[in-house]
């Protein structure tokens, strides 16, 4: 009796199993080969996986452009259990961006974002508010506003001048030598960050809780490149949130250890910087002027708000500026061009930001290069909270969008041979020469990047000043190495050029 009860409960359980497996896939199967009237196309994918299998070359953007020319600029994909559409042109990316803002203005992040942005501790990561605008206004007040931006141009100037000068010394110790660009711009990047947001620069500093010294790269490496590579840190479970009570200790342990190597020198710096205030330097900084907004802002925002200008700061501006000369040394004919630019409107003198607006052909140069090799391909995914239209689509809320910028900026509905790096086709008249708009490299709406006038005034008057004091050649071979780093258009490999001063 006792074996036919034992049997009969095995079978009901394998039988409740097999319901539940049975209706599990089919759930799944809905979701992925059936598709809502008035919503937008879904790329075909695999039960249960959807298309994360064509995703693995973490190429997302190219991937996603591909896609648009056979289901169109907008379409749905799964990633595991999540339902993601995918915006590709600059019609929809606006719509989305601006006119339906207000349905789509918070993030969810992924594992390794939740912690590197100390829970969205950050004006380019946290949710539109309250929290939001009080960050942002700090932001452009102490240092990257207009009135913030004409305070601290000493900075910038005295940065240029000093890439140019290391330039030359890198021309008189190896004659003929190839030079690399990227090490001398990012040493004195850091240094600009490092003075914005600290009001000094450093070479070394004591850090307690690590029971370390560390050298000028050693920070640089905690807190800028050791974080960019976190960011882009892939954690399977971020695909199936049913299944996050499953360890991954190992990349959980890793994004760790990078956030608490990256808050103990924060917060070193941050009390060396406290000592110097207190005896009355260094008072002209982000820092200070974060401690001193009505004690609102608690140690960690106050320090993750810090952080985030050391990181931005020493990114992104590099990387258009070395796409910028690598398509000048590539293309001698547009260095021509630009240096006799240069040369009419400036004469002998050096190059200023006051003569940005007078030399158009620079401009063009800089959003050509924004737009062929914009700095972030898709924007960092956006939340739907509430039901919502996008280009005449239903969108459900609960569902996340990707806008693909680099889509946007290769659609050859917008651009004539949008893969060819042309710069000329900024010189039309429906382009102002600071219109910052017109790819979208920096978002748009209420979350345009906070950025944009300080990376539009260091890119172009360096390319500006690295041409009027160079003339620029690739090395051999140099033409065909453009890989990029995983799920960025970030150069793989420094530029490799040889460069003759100009007499």
């Amino acid at each position: 009796m006792a074996d036919l009860l034992l049997l009969e409960n095995s079978t009901t359980v394998m039988f409740l199993l097999s319901s539940g497996i049975c209706f599990l896939l089919w759930v799944v199967f809905k979701k992925v080969f059936f598709q809502p009237k008035g919503h937008p196309p879904a790329v075909p994918g695999f039960p249960v996986i959807g298309n994360l299998h064509q995703l693995k070359a973490k190429k997302p953007h190219l991937t996603f452009a591909r896609w648009a020319e056979t289901y169109g600029p907008v379409y749905t994909i799964r990633t595991g259990a999540l339902s993601l559409v995918v915006l590709n042109s600059t019609e929809v990316a606006k719509e989305a961006m601006v006119t339906k803002f207000s349905s789509i203005s918070t993030r969810k992040l992924p594992s390794a974002l939740k912690i590197l942005t100390g829970g969205k501790t950050m004006v380019a990561m946290s949710d539109y508010g309250e929290e939001h605008k009080l960050f942002k206004k700090c932001l452009l007040t102490s240092i990257l506003g207009a009135n913030a931006q004409k305070r601290l141009r000493p900075n910038r100037d005295s940065m240029i001048e000093n890439m140019i000068k290391s330039l030359h010394g890198e021309v008189r110790a190896n004659p003929g030598g190839a030079v690399n660009l990227r090490a001398i711009f990012k040493n004195e990047l850091f240094s600009l960050a490092l003075k914005q947001a600290l009001g000094e620069d450093i070479d070394s500093i004591y850090v307690e809780e690590l029971g370390l010294e560390l050298s000028r790269w050693e920070i640089f490496r905690a807190l800028v490149d050791d974080p960019m590579m976190g960011a882009i840190e892939v954690d399977w479970r971020d695909f199936f949130p049913y299944l996050s009570w499953v360890p991954n200790r190992r990349a959980e342990s890793k994004i760790r250890e990078m956030d608490r190597r990256r808050t103990a020198v924060m917060k070193a710096l941050i009390e060396r910087q406290k000592k110097r205030m207190a005896a009355g330097e260094g008072t002209d900084s982000y820092l200070s002027a974060l401690l001193n907004e009505d004690e609102t802002l608690t140690e960690k925002q106050v320090r993750m708000l810090v952080w985030e200008s050391i990181i931005e700061t020493s990114d992104t501006t590099m990387v258009t500026t070395e796409w910028a000369m690598f398509e000048l040394a590539k293309n001698p004919q547009y260095q021509d061009y630009l240096y006799q630019e240069i040369e009419k409107v400036c004469g002998g003198e050096t190059i200023k930001e006051e003569n940005l607006q007078q030399l158009p052909y620079l401009n063009a140069v800089f959003h050509e290069t924004l737009r062929r090799h914009t700095p972030v391909p898709v924007v960092p995914l956006r939340y739907i909270h509430e039901d919502t239209q996008i280009g005449g689509y239903n969108i459900p809320a609960g569902t996340q969008v990707a806008i693909n910028i680099y889509a946007c900026n290769t659609d050859k509905n917008e651009w004539e041979e949008p893969e060819e790096w042309k710069p000329e086709r900024f010189l039309d008249e429906k382009y102002e020469a600071t219109d910052l708009y017109k790819t979208m490299a920096f978002g748009a709406g209420r979350r345009m990047c906070a950025g944009s006038l300080q990376a539009m005034l260091i890119a172009c008057k360096s390319i500006g000043r690295f041409v009027q004091e160079f003339q620029w050649k690739l090395c051999e071979g140099e033409e065909e190495n453009v890989d990029t780093v995983v799920l960025t258009t970030h150069k793989l490999h420094p530029m490799k050029a040889i460069i003759t001063p100009r007499v």
